[in-house]
């Protein structure tokens, strides 16, 4: 699924706290959108859960 991808962007060194241009950063999205195991692995690589929208 989804979450291999995050594993594979973050293992080549994309920013986990990258904003994007439609919904803030990954965080806020995957949480908006249910995706749990990519909550908790942006979480793990240090996600910032007090990020504002960009």
């Amino acid at each position: 699924g989804h979450d291999k991808i995050v594993e594979l962007l973050l293992s080549k060194g994309a920013d986990v706290n990258a904003q994007g241009e439609y919904f803030g950063n990954a965080l806020q999205g995957a949480s908006y959108r249910g995706h749990d195991k990519i909550v908790e692995l942006l979480l793990s690589k240090g996600a910032d859960v007090n990020a504002q929208d960009g």
